[in-house]
């Protein structure tokens, strides 16, 4: 909190007997003054906390599995059950076609993605209810907890696409029609927008709940339901045609296709959809720190 110029002074004086020698060598490492705009992000200050950033992905990453048995390996086996349900359940019994792939690279390649992006939005979505006490205690830019969040999944995607780049090797070695291409170099792209979309869907569900806490159990049930409005367990080609603009309003889908294509050389990779998703992914994150932004100021009251 700032103290004004004028009292700070006069009480220096009255410490130093009138001299104001001592004023001279006292300087304010830190200013902190309350927020009144909309938007607000402070890249700056976001940097100057690096330190607990890392701190913070460290505690989410040794914390999460510390007692357990397999430990990091559950990073590993949740995709791969998940890729073998899907293998019995939509490839053996409903024979969904996947577009010429072979079933396990396809819906692993769907799973990692999704996995990722469900990940970070049901974990930055209860940002302020989680971490209300030590809110409540001390000073850092709040921001810090979700884009942490987001840092330390980046860490298990890491390992499930090393899995994934495993299973590639062997199918590719099998002779499988498996064929990476040039399009594998927007990798770092879309994780940016899965990173994004998560971090933004997610601070903005974390602010409505300080108020509305029927949300946290509507995401979580509601992130299951879209998995199957995502080509995750399918391909986009299977929608038809008069469905498919509809289909494309999801920012998941075109990522999840583009990463498909550059991996494995098979899906609707369009450059056309990438940018529609780009677009809609920016917007929900400047949206979602808006209302962040709105609402740290005054969440302790309602928490």
């Amino acid at each position: 909190m700032r103290m004004k110029r004028d009292v700070l002074q006069g009480t220096k004086r009255a410490r130093h007997g009138g001299n104001t020698h001592a004023e001279d060598s006292t300087a304010w490492d830190l200013v902190i003054r309350p927020r009144r705009k909309w938007f607000h992000l402070d890249l700056k200050e976001l940097w100057r906390y690096r330190d607990l950033v890392f701190l913070f992905v460290r505690r989410d990453f040794v914390a999460q599995y510390k007692q357990t048995i397999l430990g990091p390996l559950w990073f590993i086996i949740q995709p791969l059950l998940t890729t073998v349900m899907f293998t019995i359940v939509f490839g053996r019994i409903a024979k969904i076609s996947t577009d010429g792939l072979p079933m396990v690279l396809f819906y692993m390649a769907g799973t990692i993605c999704w996995t990722y992006f469900a990940e970070c939005l049901n974990k930055t979505s209860m940002t302020f209810i989680s971490h209300a006490g030590i809110f409540g205690k001390v000073y850092f830019p709040r921001l810090t907890v979700p884009v942490s969040i987001v840092l330390s999944n980046l860490i298990a995607f890491g390992l499930q696409f090393a899995f994934f780049l495993g299973f590639i090797g062997y199918y590719t070695a099998a002779g499988a029609r498996v064929s990476m291409n040039a399009a594998v170099l927007l990798t770092p792209v879309l994780l940016l927008l899965m990173a994004a979309l998560g971090l933004g869907l997610g601070i903005m569900v974390s602010a409505m709940t300080t108020r509305y806490r029927d949300l946290r159990f509507l995401v979580s049930f509601g992130v299951q339901l879209a998995m199957y409005a995502t080509p995750v367990a399918y391909p986009l080609s299977v929608i038809p045609e008069k469905w498919k603009a509809v289909a494309v309003l999801n920012p998941m889908a075109p990522i999840i296709e583009a990463f498909r294509y550059g991996f494995l050389g098979a899906g609707a990779f369009r450059t056309d959809y990438l940018l529609l998703s780009a677009g809609m992914t920016m917007g929900i994150l400047l949206l979602g720190i808006m209302l962040f932004s709105r609402v740290e100021s005054t969440f302790m009251d309602t928490v």
